[in-house]
């Protein structure tokens, strides 16, 4: 049975029916010189940074994108395609240069995290796949550094992928989360195809197979007697922390893993367990806690003491909740050799292909300055790197351990400000001025003319 899912086989139809359209045009056209394509993020009103992630599986599908001959059977049976152009599919492959701002990097609204140089038919084809591989990537990968920034050393597991929309989307969570300070997840086929830790503890469903919770914490502890975390909120949480300590106590166990609080007042829950655990003699034993759990939470009940050691967080992680969606635009820049810009309300785009330099302060972020490609820039670094050449990638990929090292050491050079999550700040890159004329020019040429 086919559930649609995407493969190496058909990811090329994974696209909007205009790329494809339009594509037929150009080629009819004769249009097929190079094109410069920017991908960006606009601002929002309740972040400051984004963390770059998601790259990986874009280049690979840049690198095996293919039209299949069931696929170009499926086009030719919609009656939208000349067989001139399906033949020109039949045979395409992606054969521009990517450069890219590194996963783990911190981005800011504006600026070009993937630029894409190649054939113009090519560059348009590839549009909504890139979209979709970098947006949930970018929003997860983001919503996790912003519970690590407030988490104080705390583990963080993410527990989201059931309440994942979809399959592949709990896959990226459990991948972006990891860059963004995550120490793991409960999704087991991630820590297979990703090696990220995996960690579980127990269902409510368990403790109520067995109808007592002390028989229940019992089973689960001589299983696992090094890893046992116990759900104590089946019933009564304080009496389910009492019967955790009983039952260890009747197995003889000197220490245990710890406990999981998943509803209820956390505060005081948190301070509770941890008195009746230290008087039992199981000062070691650590408290998660989970249940609606977010970066805000997490703040508040820190900052207040909770004595909770760590945290699983679901669905607010994997759906990003308070930003579900990242307002991001794929745009034609330059064409041909020549620049190209948007004037539509507030979508306005900068032309030329870029380089983005960015400048430091004792170790903080102090700007970002967006110039075209060719100028150079003193005392920047620069963040976009060619990754891909005539379609194939020619710049070794890091590990997912060193990315998420990488984000760990950017989230450092952010000033103070930026890692406030209940403050929002606009930091907004600059402009050369080679840009800033080119944009007047444009201007006079559409607009003023």
């Amino acid at each position: 049975m086919n559930f649609g899912f995407v493969t190496d086989e058909n990811m090329s139809l994974l696209t909007d029916l205009y790329e494809l359209t339009m594509a037929q045009v150009y080629f009819k056209e004769g249009m097929n010189k190079i094109a410069i394509f920017d991908f960006y993020t606009r601002s929002v009103e309740n972040r400051s940074y984004f963390v770059n992630a998601g790259l990986e599986q874009l280049l690979y599908y840049l690198e095996n994108i293919k039209f299949t001959n069931d696929d170009i059977e499926f086009l030719r049976s919609t009656g939208k395609f000349e067989e001139e152009f399906l033949q020109y599919l039949k045979n395409f492959r992606f054969t521009g240069n990517v450069y890219a701002i590194d996963e783990g990097e911190i981005i800011f609204p504006n600026e070009p995290v993937v630029q894409i140089e190649a054939p113009l038919i090519e560059a348009q084809i590839i549009e909504t796949f890139l979209i979709n591989s970098l947006q949930l990537p970018i929003l997860v990968a983001t919503k996790a550094m912003r519970c690590y920034s407030v988490a104080k050393g705390t583990v963080l597991v993410d527990f989201g992928l059931r309440r994942a929309h979809g399959t592949d989307a709990g896959m990226k969570a459990a991948r972006a989360s990891y860059i963004g300070g995550f120490t793991g997840t409960s999704n087991v086929l991630a820590g297979k195809e990703y090696g990220i830790p995996i960690f579980g503890t127990m269902a409510h469903s368990f403790v109520l197979a067995y109808g007592d919770e002390e028989k229940a914490f019992q089973a689960f502890a001589k299983v696992y007697p090094d890893n046992a975390v116990l759900l104590v909120d089946t019933f009564n949480t304080i009496e389910g922390i009492k019967k955790a300590v009983q039952a260890m106590k009747k197995l003889n166990m000197k220490s245990f893993k710890g406990i999981r609080l998943d509803s209820g007042d956390l505060l005081k829950l948190s301070k509770e367990a941890r008195k009746i655990l230290d008087q039992s003699g199981y000062k070691d034993a650590i408290i998660i806690a989970s249940g609606g759990i977010n970066e805000y939470k997490i703040k508040d009940l820190l900052d207040n003491n909770a004595p909770i050691d760590g945290w699983g967080v679901g669905t607010e992680l994997v759906v990003s909740a308070d930003l579900p969606y990242l307002d991001c635009a794929y745009k034609l820049v330059e064409y041909n050799g020549k620049p190209i810009m948007k004037f539509s309300k507030k979508k306005v785009t900068l032309p030329y292909k870029k380089q983005i330099y960015r400048f430091y302060e004792e170790g903080k972020i102090k700007k970002d300055l967006i110039v075209s490609f060719d100028e150079i820039v003193k005392g920047g670094v620069p963040l976009l790197k060619k990754i891909v050449e005539n379609g194939k990638i020619v710049k070794e990929l890091p590990s997912l351990s060193q990315i998420r090292e990488k984000a760990l050491e950017n989230f450092k050079t952010l000033p103070e400000e930026l890692k406030d999550i209940n403050k929002t700040v606009h930091f907004l890159p600059e402009i050369s001025e080679k840009i800033k004329e080119t944009v007047k020019m444009l201007t006079k040429k559409y607009i003023q003319r």
